[in-house]
């Protein structure tokens, strides 16, 4: 009798009848499709993502114009196109299948690292505000730590489903925290504190899913109180911590930005004021497109509008969890769990923000907000995940194509050596 837990992740018996092409029908594993809810979810959070940035930009402001927009359309068609870019990374990543990842889950990991180094670098990095986390690649930008985060869930998964990881292991839990903190101590040189803060969100919470003992995490957290504290009591990340306990201290300074998140959302009221009727983006709150766009939502939908899109939010999140449940694999289940809650997470600090409960992190809306990185990384991150949705597995319907290939070789060279003695026998 096999242990319930590790019943869980045991594939099912398939017969190779079930995945041959003459037998194929809709009950066969190799019949199964994606889940359609959760790409018209996809699609609709970005289609309102697109139309929020238009309504957002659509007015040139001074601040606009300093920045070189010259039409009201500059955002939006950028924006367009990195959705059309994105869907395509979309599509590539539903037919590569998750089986693919695992093998390039190293890889990746490190690829993920080199670009994070050359930010620094000249003539590839870009400074913005004071950080360099992009890279200059045709026709924008690209940042780094974007792509983080989904190859650490990546490797993760493939880490902690291993058999030679033990949740009960000391050593098997300092290996991933050791290689997030290699790579939140390049970020924050960058200086990019929210999404080293997201980075180890991610892992602490795929850690926690592997059944990874709490004092292990409890203690670690203790350790790391110290360099927190550190980090905050820089001057500029102090101010914001300042500013968010009492924004009306500096009303015209630091707390200038979270107010007018607030005017926002108190002035859209039950119902809002209309699509493209904001008055907080005529250059009051400062980037309404990037981070701080759930404010113009507000504005303009109002209490109903915002809900919406948290609903919306919501049932990604409950879809990606309700697939990674029907998995029969771990790396498989670890990966569509670490998805859904690294786009869940970054989704729950983005309304914190806004809401003012949090300091401000510099994190965009997933899907909404303007910011290519972002999309790009989610967009592959949902390809995987209607992969995985599709249910079967891969690695089966591999191995029985492999058999059936053998056999028929063999069949073949049966066939050559019959016919070679036929043609021996003739001749004598």
């Amino acid at each position: 009798m096999r242990p319930k837990v590790l019943q869980r992740f045991q594939p099912e018996l398939v017969e190779e009848s079930e995945l041959h092409p003459l037998f194929i029908n809709r009950n066969s594993p190799a019949y199964a499709t994606y889940d359609k809810w959760l790409l018209f979810i996809t699609l609709l959070l970005t289609v309102f993502g697109a139309l929020m940035i238009y309504s957002s930009t659509s007015v040139i402001t001074p601040t606009l114009a300093k920045k070189g927009v010259i039409t009201e359309f500059y955002y939006f068609k950028r924006h367009i196109f990195t959705i059309f870019v994105g869907l395509v990374f979309l599509f590539f990543t539903y037919k590569l299948g998750p089986f693919y990842l695992k093998k390039m889950a190293l890889p990746l990991l490190i690829f993920s690292f080199l670009l994070l180094i050359l930010v620094f670098l000249p003539g590839i990095g870009v400074s913005a505000g004071g950080a360099k986390r992009w890279i200059r690649l045709w026709p924008s930008t690209f940042q780094p730590s974007e792509l983080i985060k989904l190859s650490m869930v990546i490797f993760l998964a493939r880490y902690m489903s291993d058999p030679n990881y033990r949740a009960d292991s000391f050593v098997s839990f300092i290996k991933p925290v050791f290689i997030m903190m290699l790579f939140q101590a390049v970020i924050l040189k960058q200086p990019d504190f929210g999404a080293a803060m997201s980075l180890a969100f991610i892992t602490f919470a795929m850690l926690f899913l592997s059944g990874i003992r709490l004092r292990y995490l409890a203690s670690l957290s203790v350790l790391a109180i110290p360099i927190l504290f550190k980090l905050l009591m820089e001057p500029y990340r102090f101010k914001r911590v300042t500013c968010f306990l009492d924004p009306w201290k500096d009303p015209e300074g630091c707390g200038f930005q979270l107010i007018q998140s607030f005017i926002a959302l108190g002035s859209g009221g039950l119902t809002g004021i209309g699509l493209g009727g904001s008055k907080q983006k005529l250059s009051y709150l400062p980037e309404p497109h990037t981070d701080f766009i759930l404010s113009i939502i507000g504005e303009e939908f109002g209490f109903i509008g915002v809900s919406i899109v948290m609903a919306l939010f919501l049932f990604l999140f409950i879809k990606g969890i309700s697939i990674a449940n029907k998995t029969k694999d771990r790396f498989v289940y670890y990966l569509a769990m670490g998805i859904s809650l690294m786009i869940s997470l970054q989704v729950l600090i983005n309304f914190a923000v806004a809401a003012g409960m949090i300091p401000t992190k510099g994190l965009p809306l997933s899907f909404i907000s303007y910011g290519g990185s972002s999309l790009l990384v989610n967009m592959i991150a949902i390809g995987i995940l209607l992969n995985i949705s599709k249910g079967g597995d891969d690695r089966m319907i591999e191995g029985i194509n492999q058999k059936l290939a053998i056999r028929k070789k063999a069949r073949r060279q049966i066939y050559k050596k019959s016919q070679f003695k036929i043609h021996d026998s003739e001749s004598l």
